[in-house]
């Protein structure tokens, strides 16, 4: 009797993998824990969940937010004192936004609200070019902010601050935390392709697929391990389709204009603080710099990336290549 009843208790805490999805940060959000206390697993994704929904209100872009009040004071000429978390937020995005020349630049709200990004709903149209003009010639950028403790504001009024690069990496960093600490070593959190691992899946790690940008398949597949993240920028989410041409949300600084050239570009980083939050915004320069992207991810200390280009050719690196698995025959090329 006493074997049977264990058993059966056996049987009953078979790990198995805890799943809640949420819409947050305007996509879809997926937390995975894999385990065999449901009551655990339910209140840690509950914590990370309401969590997103915490930093999605604090630093919306065009909602009030407190991202929205600091934006208006620099548009007054007047400095704002912000958040710990905002004021560091930031002087981390003006390290990175310098390190990748400035393509990543979290200055440019006013330049994604003219092409109409600022927005759930946005319509195909191009902007005004006197305005777009007039931009461009205002250069807003990251470096243009003075952050003094708390203190934040600008030398240019033309800055308007958009972290829709950055928050989606730094809310795998917070989760990856919030699940640390609430015992969870088994997790894969999704936040609309930018993923970060905790552990494993029972004997195998987790795995997880490229999106292949103009098919509804991944392109390849591959195992992530614990602490590691990936992130991807891509002209195949947010764009618009006007007279044959593709406006993708990401923008190039130097023109003013959707980047072209890239259909979509993948990093992967290896364990190391903040790697969810440089799996976000790393993927941006590299994104943005075309057939430069290899320098890019270089100057991030990134081995593991893959490019699409605008011509569909496939081009990864040694490191990465060693470990994507393709569903079907794929020519790649391999970039050391």
């Amino acid at each position: 009797m006493l074997l049977l009843c264990g058993m059966l208790l056996s049987a009953c805490s078979r790990p198995e993998v805890f799943r809640q999805e949420s819409y947050v940060f305007g996509t879809r959000v997926d937390v995975a824990v894999y385990g065999e206390d449901k009551a655990q697993a339910d209140s840690a994704t509950a914590a990370v969940l309401r969590e997103f929904d915490r930093l999605h209100r604090a630093y919306h872009a065009w909602e009030p937010s407190e991202l929205t009040a600091l934006n208006a004071a620099i548009a007054r000429g007047e400095p704002h004192e912000v958040s710990d978390e905002l004021a560091a937020m930031l002087r981390d995005a003006q390290q990175m936004a310098a390190m990748g020349d400035e393509l990543f630049d979290p200055a440019l709200g006013a330049l994604i609200a003219l092409w109409g990004f600022h927005t759930d709903t946005f319509v195909p149209v191009r902007p005004d070019p006197a305005r777009l003009q007039a931009l461009l010639d205002a250069r807003p950028r990251m470096s243009d902010l003075v952050i003094e403790g708390n203190r934040v504001s600008s030398r240019n009024l033309a800055v308007q601050l958009d972290l829709g690069g950055y928050a989606k990496g730094y809310a795998l960093d917070r989760a990856n935390a919030i699940l640390r600490e609430q015992g969870v070593v088994n997790a894969l959190v999704n936040i609309g392709g930018n993923v970060m691992a905790l552990g494993k899946k029972g004997d195998q790690p987790w795995r997880i697929g490229i999106q292949h940008p103009r098919n509804p398949a991944p392109l390849a597949t591959m195992p992530l391990y614990d602490g590691e993240a990936v992130g991807t920028s891509g002209d195949y989410q947010r764009y618009f389709e006007l007279d044959g041409e593709r406006y993708a949300h990401l923008l190039d600084p130097r023109t003013g204009q959707p980047a072209h050239g890239t259909q979509s570009l993948t990093v992967l980083i290896t364990p190391r603080p903040a790697a969810g939050t440089l799996s976000d915004a790393a993927s941006k320069p590299a994104y943005l710099a075309g057939e430069g992207w290899r320098e890019q991810t270089r100057r991030f200390g990134i081995d593991h990336a893959l490019r699409i280009a605008e011509d569909g050719r496939v081009e990864v690196t040694r490191s990465l290549r060693a470990r994507l698995q393709f569903p079907v025959p794929t020519e790649v090329s391999v970039i050391d």
